[in-house]
């Protein structure tokens, strides 16, 4: 089988042999990679490192790799949005499973290891601020998986059938997609402290996220009906801006991707946290210490 070369249009690599946005070569890539949307947050996560190899930076992508005792891992900020996400995931998998020489995919692939540590909304009232989520599915209002062909599983178009019928929504402000997350990463987190349900991800803060400031929203009501779905064993747990481009893209290019998230607002109860910092730093500790066990 013929291998087709990637013209450099469309793969981009610099001068010092980086991939163009994240300016990573291969070899500074770990097999874990973090991913955080606040650039000052890599620095609140390679603090725990035991030492740091590589420090890297262009536009609001920051790198740290190097050691949790034998564990080798990156933590990568991406900004705020799916739009980046598009740009992380597909540069992350590009940096493991192209041949930056020849231009070429590789016949064998390498699967990453990809968690976001993030901050988000809750949509149960059960689910308080300061706590932790670890998202089941990722349930995108962003349409970027949508640009790709693919085909949805049997349980996957299930739930979005069912979500847009209990949602009412209309493909004049989305078609809703939804993607599993990796049991594999799922299982390292114990549901005593962390809450697990359904994340949704939307394309702002405002008024995808139900806010209105000083404009109306094409969807109103749209926060209780979130709260309110339910599909057999599955409910939503939570919502920002990330968790289904992760997921969606992930799995399409074969890496295993988890989403945690500590709750800074309660949306149902209109609470935010005391000390949102706080809560971040406990996060980032407590998950770690499960991601490297």
């Amino acid at each position: 089988m013929l291998m087709s070369k990637i013209p450099e249009s469309e793969l981009i690599i610099t001068s010092r042999g980086a991939i163009y946005h994240l300016d990573l070569r291969p070899e500074e890539l770990a097999p874990t990679v973090i991913l955080v949307g606040d650039p000052d947050r890599v620095k609140k996560v390679s603090q725990h490192f035991d030492r740091i190899e590589h420090q890297l930076q262009h536009r609001e992508f920051i790198t740290h790799t190097g050691y949790i005792g034998n564990k080798r891992l990156s933590v990568l900020s991406t900004g705020i949005g799916p739009d980046n996400i598009d740009i992380a995931l597909n540069e992350l998998d590009a940096l493991v499973n192209i041949d930056f020489e020849t231009r070429e995919a590789k016949q064998e692939t390498t699967s990453l290891n990809i968690v976001r540590f993030g901050t988000s909304g809750a949509l149960q009232a059960n689910i308080p601020v300061d706590s932790f989520v670890a998202g089941t599915h990722g349930l995108g209002f962003d349409n970027l998986l949508n640009y790709y062909a693919y085909e949805k599983s049997a349980e996957e178009t299930e739930l979005v059938e069912a979500f847009v019928k209990h949602t009412g929504l209309s493909a004049s402000i989305t078609v809703p997609y939804v993607s599993k997350g990796s049991e594999t990463l799922l299982n390292k987190f114990p549901g005593e402290q962390y809450h697990k349900g359904i994340t949704v991800t939307c394309p702002g803060f405002y008024g995808p996220q139900g806010r209105i400031l000083r404009l109306p929203v094409a969807a109103p009501g749209l926060i209780n009906k979130l709260t309110d779905f339910k599909h057999g064993k599955e409910f939503i747990s939570n919502f920002e801006m990330e968790t289904s481009a992760i997921y969606g893209l992930g799995k399409l290019l074969g890496h295993h991707c988890l989403s945690i998230n500590v709750i800074v607002a309660n949306r149902v109860v209109q609470q935010f946290s005391k000390d949102s910092n706080a809560a971040v730093e406990k996060m980032i500790k407590t998950s770690l210490e499960h991601l490297i066990a």
